[in-house]
């Protein structure tokens, strides 16, 4: 079993969850995309997490996905075990690392304000799940409304042995990339492992601040592998030139309120889910939405060859 460390790294891609159009969980597509994303070079998987619409599954549901995943596949899997309270966080926790995961993600409930009250919720999350469990905190405080600073994601880090891992979706961001890894320098705070989110958005920039990676959900997540490779190869120019191609694509994907529904639409358009459906609540995509996202994917199949679609 490989767990998370500090010094992880790469595409950890976050799966959505494959519905059929009667809202039962489609496992034959799951499978399907679970052989694709090995296929493109991901490092890990993500389960489970917002756009895995977790709050709308079931517990029985949640874990006959994660078993399934880590049945499918070698790589390493992070596992949601957001919950409103650590009873239930433990619970999920035990389950899923005692059947092979790698660690598990943790979003801040929005009632966090203070510092203070940020970092003990976080000690009382790793007291929760157990002091050895890979934990990745999640910074997105622009969907849960708490603001973590540099300074505060540094004491989490001196105090939480096993926060090893930060999903960072600031934004703007790219200077708290620049402020963690000069708190590092200065032995102010241990390394983290620091994977990026926001479908990906300013991963071009993101790389070059010291992100390790990305943990998102991009549609076309090969072009996520491909710059995260150029990065640490050194080829600035591939990797912006690749970059600009996806662009309008995710952009248009990164819209607030309608961005899963893209990112199914377009896997399903590759072959990879049988069904774009959501559980309700949803959003749907009108037929202007799906053509304009259209025209999109075949703009960028001139300049991208591996991208081909079904009708």
């Amino acid at each position: 079993m490989t767990l998370l460390t500090r010094e992880t790294s790469g595409v950890f891609a976050i799966a959505p969850t494959p519905f059929d159009d009667d809202g039962a969980v489609d496992f034959d597509s799951l499978g399907r995309l679970v052989d694709f994303y090995e296929s493109v070079g991901v490092a890990g998987l993500t389960l489970l997490g917002q756009l895995g619409e977790a709050p709308k599954l079931s517990h029985d549901e949640a874990s006959r996905i994660v078993g399934y995943v880590l049945d499918r596949t070698v790589l390493p899997i992070v596992v949601g075990v957001s919950a409103p309270g650590y009873a239930a966080m433990r619970a999920l926790t035990t389950e899923v690392m005692s059947a092979g995961a790698a660690g598990v993600m943790v979003a801040p409930p929005n009632i966090l304000r203070t510092d203070n009250q940020i970092a003990d919720y976080y000690q009382g999350v790793a007291a929760a799940v157990g002091e050895t469990v890979p934990l990745v905190v999640q910074d997105y405080p622009l969907s849960f409304s708490v603001v973590m600073t540099p300074s505060i994601i540094a004491r989490i880090a001196r105090a939480v042995p096993g926060f090893v891992m930060l999903k960072h979706e600031d934004w703007p961001g790219l200077e708290k990339i620049s402020a963690l890894r000069h708190l590092e320098a200065a032995g102010d705070m241990p390394r983290l492992s620091i994977l990026c989110g926001n479908g990906g958005l300013f991963l071009d920039f993101e790389t070059e601040r010291g992100a390790d990676g990305a943990m998102t959900g991009y549609c076309v997540p090969e072009l996520l592998v491909d710059v995260v490779a150029h990065a640490a190869a050194g080829r600035r120019e591939e990797s912006h030139d690749i970059f600009d191609a996806h662009l309008p694509l995710l952009r248009y994907e990164q819209q607030p309120g309608i961005g899963l529904a893209v990112r199914k639409y377009v896997m399903k358009r590759r072959g990879l889910l049988t069904s774009d459906a959501q559980r309700t609540p949803r959003s749907v995509l009108s037929g202007q939405a799906r053509s304009e996202i259209d025209y999109l994917l075949h703009r960028l199949a001139e300049r991208d060859g591996r991208i081909s679609l079904i009708d």
